[in-house]
């Protein structure tokens, strides 16, 4: 309790998975307190989970949103291990880990080696009929292409074509790394989403000289025919995403969540240091502390009457729209032998798809024997516009494209569109100075902190992380720093007022 005998309160708005681990974080702090600490989580849908979602029936799981996360990154499997559902993560299957890409209207594999946009075999290379051989010999020239020695960040596109070329950005780069962002290759910053390939630059003077050493060090661990992601790094659950989501709220006391609240607004209250969080059409909460765990530019709303420089630097942030269609067939159906986790479709190939993952041969159990779950991706960056289609109309583009490339025939069993709608952050060129702008302004503002997938970095562990990094941050300011978990030293630090830019491992 503080001096006036009141125990503290934290408000958290938004109820993603940022806002669910970091009102978590907080109720088991609260819970090893001497002294009460009273969380409440706002979210102004009537669900929990954000874009995560899945359902189940008639043998089928279907994931509505993102169907794995990345286990190199710590954050989700240890919070996995924490709320004991260490045994229901699974992997991917292991009989194809290969992914293919569309080349000239069909799927050709994704060359042994490749990491995203670099070749690590000579072998592989010079075979694949991804690239021409004009392509492949520009691709050589990485070899002597000098190191940049500029420090300033570049795009994604800019990055590519100065050392591998053209064909290379618009035939690999671009489907395999636009795609994890949804991105335009064009503003996409190298230093916030790839500095693994400048550090490679750097270190090797040349990509291909890079990977190659980098495959000759892990050939000895990597299965034969695999291509493309590193699909070994990829969990799931049993049961789907969902049951994070479930698990999660689980935890956390009936009184802490409250559905369909929006927040108008924030306020900082002066004379007792304290927040003000307006509500629509319901009394304001006083809080001691507050999480927003929203999309920037919803953030930078609510904040417009605290910082208006804060709120503009947060709502300059942009974000992509982007579509899920689920589609049901039954095995019969397609022609393609579907020995692989998917495919991706570069934006030259104009097709309505972005990708396209065989779910049911991904993961075990998201579809009876004789059926195929498929899961494709429109929209994104590069073709908002598909998102300006009905649902129907968007259903018929995917199955033409599927006919053409999968040998689809006859009609699916079952269809559905789950739209995200300004869902993902664009991480443009300048990116990281952006965020060091919104921290320098949040120092402005104590008490407050921002967590989420739009600072340093879109996936799951991502988020789980900035959340743990925001509670923790919460409650020194709070005047505890007793929590029960662990925080890396190393760790990038969640947007807080006060907040340094450490130096870490940033996503």
């Amino acid at each position: 309790m503080d001096s006036t005998g009141r125990g503290k309160r934290v408000v958290v708005i938004g109820g993603g998975i940022t806002g669910l681990t970091a009102a978590y974080r907080l109720t088991q702090a609260a819970r090893a307190r001497e002294h009460p600490l009273e969380v409440i989580l706002l979210e102004a849908s009537g669900r929990l989970g954000g874009t995560i979602a899945t359902h189940s029936q008639d043998g089928l799981l279907l994931e509505q949103g993102p169907d794995c996360f990345l286990s190199a990154k710590p954050w989700g499997v240890r919070l996995c291990e924490e709320l004991g559902l260490e045994s229901e993560l699974i992997g991917t299957t292991t009989q194809y880990r290969q992914s293919f890409i569309v080349r000239g209207g069909r799927l050709v594999p994704v060359p042994q080696g490749f990491y995203l946009m670099a070749p690590g075999s000579w072998r592989s290379l010079l075979t694949t009929p991804v690239f021409s051989w004009r392509g492949k010999l520009r691709m050589a020239l990485d070899l002597v292409v000098p190191r940049r020695t500029a420090t300033a960040d570049e795009s994604l596109a800019q990055f590519v074509t100065r050392r591998l070329g053209r064909e290379a950005l618009e035939r690999m780069a671009q489907p395999m790394v636009g795609g994890i962002y949804t991105a335009d290759p064009q503003y996409l910053s190298m230093q916030a989403t790839m500095p693994q390939f400048l550090e490679m630059e750097q270190r090797h003077g040349s990509l291909i000289r890079a990977m190659l050493q980098k495959q000759r060090s892990a050939s000895s661990a990597t299965p034969a025919g695999t291509s493309g992601p590193r699909y070994g790094m990829f969990v799931s659950f049993r049961h789907g995403m969902q049951t994070l989501v479930d698990t999660l709220v689980a935890h956390l006391p009936a009184s802490t969540v409250r559905l369909e609240t929006p927040v108008r607004r924030l306020q900082r209250l002066a004379d007792t240091q304290r927040w003000l969080v307006h509500l629509n059409q319901q009394p304001a909460l006083e809080a001691d502390a507050v999480c927003v765990s929203l999309p920037a530019p919803q953030a930078g709303q609510l904040l417009r009457d605290v910082d208006g420089t804060l709120a503009t630097a947060l709502q300059a942030i942009p974000y992509a729209s982007s579509a899920i269609v689920n589609l049901v067939c039954t095995r019969t159906q397609v022609a393609h032998p579907l020995d692989g986790m998917g495919f991706v479709v570069p934006a030259i190939e104009q097709r309505a798809l972005l990708a396209c993952s065989f779910s049911s041969v991904k993961f075990a159990g998201r579809a009876p024997q004789a059926q195929v779950l498929l899961r494709a991706f429109v929209g994104g960056a590069l073709q908002q516009e598909q998102l300006a289609h009905s649902d129907a109309e968007i259903q018929q583009a995917i199955v033409h494209d599927l006919r053409q490339l999968l040998g689809l025939t006859g009609e699916p069993l079952a269809m559905s569109v789950t739209r995200h709608l300004e869902a993902m952050p664009q991480y443009h060129v300048g990116h990281l100075d952006r965020v060091a702008h919104i921290i320098s302004r949040m120092a402005h503002c104590p008490g407050l902190v921002l967590a989420g997938n739009a600072y340093h970095g879109v996936g799951i562990p991502d988020c789980i992380h900035s959340a743990e990094q925001a509670g923790q941050r919460l409650l020194e300011y709070l005047g505890t720093s007793s929590v029960p978990y662990a925080v890396s030293a190393s760790a990038v630090p969640a947007l807080s007022g006060g907040a340094k830019i450490l130096e870490g491992q940033k996503s």
